[in-house]
């Protein structure tokens, strides 16, 4: 699977013989062009909400805004360019999500970690409940990304942890290239500002430790043990997914933090009724498309 964020990315069949064909009402090239495309709208929703259910409604809604539209894709930009634009522009537009509520700022965050319980825990009681603290680590710094405004989120989400260049993400966003450099820029700060006051792991001189606050996030139900909703086996890292250059980290810091974010959980396989499907059948979909 080739990140469509590269300048260039190679598959089997192009974006453009693949909208050609599903233009012509070829259900399976329709088929080809949602799974190539649909992991990586997927888990830009994932990241831009948190919750994996509204990131499967949002990528849903999102694939059939593109493809009910694709019949007006001219070849005039890349499909790439097109379509991504159409899913952030519906990403930005959607009605906010519950998390969006509880993770709104820094200030607010930092207040309810500092709520938060600490239980100090033995190296073998550590290691016993490994899983659980990556979920907890996981959780959080998912938190730290809804206190990011929605175009900030955007941007970092694009610039950081898909590495879109500046070129990419600017056409993508419909924002000069100066603009998409700023804006990544304050939001990699404003998440660096916050960790590095904040997070033991980025910073040791903090007392904020994942293993501090496990327990209280278990028998409160934040972390729900039987079903984790980032740390999951069957999930790849965004490092393995996106194949960046991990020696390119940005020049005002170390990189630590963004190596963080670039660990956290990328979902690759999906349900097939769940997204295709559902998504091909849908009969707006079918109906103007003359899908055969």
């Amino acid at each position: 699977m080739e990140n469509p964020f590269l300048q260039e990315y190679q598959s089997d069949k192009t974006d453009q013989q693949l909208v050609v064909e599903a233009q012509g009402g070829d259900k399976k090239a329709l088929e080809e062009l949602v799974l190539k495309h649909q992991p990586f709208i997927y888990n830009i929703a994932w990241k831009f909400v948190r919750n994996p259910s509204d990131a499967q409604d949002l990528t849903q809604e999102a694939i059939i805004k593109v493809l009910t539209k694709l019949s007006t894709f001219e070849n005039k930009s890349t499909f790439r360019t097109w379509s991504y634009r159409i899913v952030v522009n519906h990403f930005l537009m959607a009605k906010r999500k519950p998390n969006e509520s509880v993770f709104s700022d820094f200030d607010t965050m930092a207040k309810n970690l500092e709520m938060t319980p600490d239980t100090v825990l033995t190296p073998l009681e550590q290691e016993e409940k490994k899983a659980y603290i990556k979920e907890m680590n996981y959780s959080c710094m998912s938190g730290m990304l809804l206190c990011l405004t929605r175009e900030q989120r955007l941007v970092y989400i694009l610039g950081e942890m898909f590495d879109a260049d500046h070129t990419i993400g600017s056409e993508i966003l419909e924002l000069s290239k100066d603009n998409f450099r700023k804006r990544l820029s304050r939001a990699r700060k404003d998440i660096y500002h916050f960790m590095n006051n904040k997070c033991g792991l980025v910073n040791k001189a903090n007392p904020c430790r994942c293993h501090k606050k496990v327990t209280f996030a278990l028998d409160n139900k934040v972390i729900d043990s039987r079903n984790l909703l980032f740390n999951r086996k069957e999930y790849l890292k965004f490092k393995e997914a996106i194949k960046y250059d991990a020696n390119e980290m940005m020049d005002f810091i170390d990189g630590k933090y963004a190596e963080l974010y670039r660990g956290l959980p990328y979902k690759k396989e999906f349900d097939k009724r769940t997204f295709l499907e559902d998504i091909v059948n849908d009969e707006h979909v079918k109906s103007l498309m003359k899908l055969n």
